[in-house]
C-alpha cells in the first residue's frame, strides 16, 4: 500500500506562465538554486534559502522555454525554446547576457541533452530541422559532431538522452520517437545499436540510470515502459507499469537510484521505488497538467527535494524519503 500523501513543504508562485522545465543546481556552496523555464519565454532563478526568485532572465522573444540546464556552474545557463534556438547565457556577476546561440530549425517540444566530455567541453544533442533528425555538436566551439537519422520512418523525434558508458568507445544516445520506438545510437559510429517498440503512442519522455543501465519511458498512453541494456548494448523491455490515468510529461530518477517520479497529465506526481517500481506516493497539489519534475542535487541527502512544475503556473517542492526509509 502507498503511504498517505504528504503536503509540499512550500510552493513557488510568480512564474507568469506554465512551467515546462526545471533544473536544480544545489552543489555550489550555501546558495541552492532552482531554475524554471516558462511557456512565456522567461527563466526564473529561485533561491531555495529565501524561497524567492532572485533573477528573471527573459529571452526567446516570448516563445516557450522547452529545456534548461547549467554548464559546470550556475554562471553558465543553457536553454532551448520554441524560437528554434539554443542559447548560452552568462549569469556571472549579476549579468544576464546571451553569449552564443545555435539555430535548430525545429519547432517541436523535444528537450535537448548535454554531456560533459572533459573539463570545459560538452556535447549537445538537439532536434534538427528534419522531423527525425538529431544533431550533435561540441561546446563551446559549436563544431559539428554528427547527424543521426534512422533508416526507417519513425515520426518526430520526441526526447533524447546522451550518456557516457564506463567501458567502450564514445558516448551513446537514447532517443524516443513519435511512433513509440526507442533507439540506442552509437554517436561515434553514427549507427543504431538497438531498437524496441516501447509504446504504441509517441514517447513523451524518458529517464536513464547509467549506473544500473536501466531506463524508463512515458507516453500519452496508460503505462510506463521500463527497459534495460544488456552486455551487448541491446535494449530489453521489461514488464510495463500500468497507470491509473494516461499521459506522462516527464520522468526523473533520484541521484541515489532509489526513487522515480512521474509528472502526470492528471495533475499528479507519482513516486515509485526505482528498484522494483513499487508505487510509494501520489502527490496531489496542482490544479492542471504537471509538465515537469526534477530531483535536487544537494550534497547532504537530508536536504534533497522533489520539484514539480505545472500548467497552473506554480512549482511545488516536496521532501520525501530522505531519512533512509524503505523504498523497496
Amino acid at each position: 500500500m502507498s503511504r498517505p500523501a504528504p503536503s509540499p513543504i512550500y510552493t513557488l508562485r510568480g512564474a507568469g506562465g506554465p512551467l515546462n522545465t526545471l533544473h536544480f543546481s544545489c552543489r555550489g556552496g550555501d546558495r541552492p538554486l532552482l531554475f524554471s523555464g516558462s511557456g512565456k519565454g522567461s527563466v526564473h532563478i529561485w533561491n531555495l534559502n529565501t524561497r524567492r526568485a532572485e533573477k528573471v532572465v527573459e529571452g526567446h522573444s516570448g516563445n516557450s522555454v522547452i529545456w534548461i540546464s547549467t554548464l559546470q556552474s550556475t554562471d553558465a545557463l543553457i536553454r532551448s525554446g520554441r524560437d528554434m534556438r539554443v542559447c548560452l547565457w552568462d549569469l556571472s556577476e549579476g549579468r544576464g547576457e546571451v553569449t552564443d546561440s545555435v539555430w535548430t530549425g525545429n519547432v517541436g517540444f523535444c528537450q535537448c541533452s548535454v554531456l560533459e566530455t572533459s573539463p570545459g567541453s560538452w556535447l549537445l544533442a538537439y532536434p534538427g530541422q528534419q522531423t527525425e533528425e538529431i544533431r550533435i555538436i561540441e561546446l563551446p566551439s559549436k563544431a559539428p559532431v554528427c547527424t543521426l537519422l534512422p533508416d526507417t520512418k519513425l515520426g518526430m523525434i520526441m526526447c533524447v538522452k546522451l550518456w557516457q558508458p564506463d567501458s567502450g568507445p564514445g558516448p551513446l544516445l537514447l532517443a524516443g520517437y513519435e511512433d513509440g520506438s526507442l533507439l540506442l545510437w552509437d554517436v561515434s559510429q553514427r549507427a543504431t545499436l538497438s531498437r524496441v517498440n516501447a509504446h504504441t503512442e509517441p514517447i513523451m519522455c524518458l529517464a536513464f540510470d547509467p549506473k544500473r543501465l536501466r531506463g524508463i519511458s512515458g507516453s500519452s498512453d496508460q503505462k510506463l515502459s521500463p527497459w534495460m541494456l544488456d552486455g551487448q548494448n541491446s535494449l530489453q523491455l521489461q514488464d510495463p507499469v500500468t497507470l491509473v490515468n494516461p499521459g506522462v510529461s516527464q520522468l526523473c530518477v533520484r541521484g541515489d537510484g532509489k526513487l522515480l517520479a512521474s509528472a502526470g497529465w492528471d495533475h499528479r506526481v507519482r513516486v515509485f521505488s526505482w528498484k522494483k517500481l513499487r508505487p510509494l506516493a501520489v502527490l496531489q497539489h496542482h490544479t492542471d497538467i504537471v509538465f515537469s519534475a526534477a530531483f535536487s542535487d544537494h550534497r547532504d541527502t537530508r536536504d534533497r527535494l522533489l520539484a514539480a512544475g505545472s500548467k497552473d503556473q506554480r512549482i511545488s517542492l516536496w521532501s520525501i524519503y530522505n531519512e533512509g526509509a524503505d523504498t523497496g
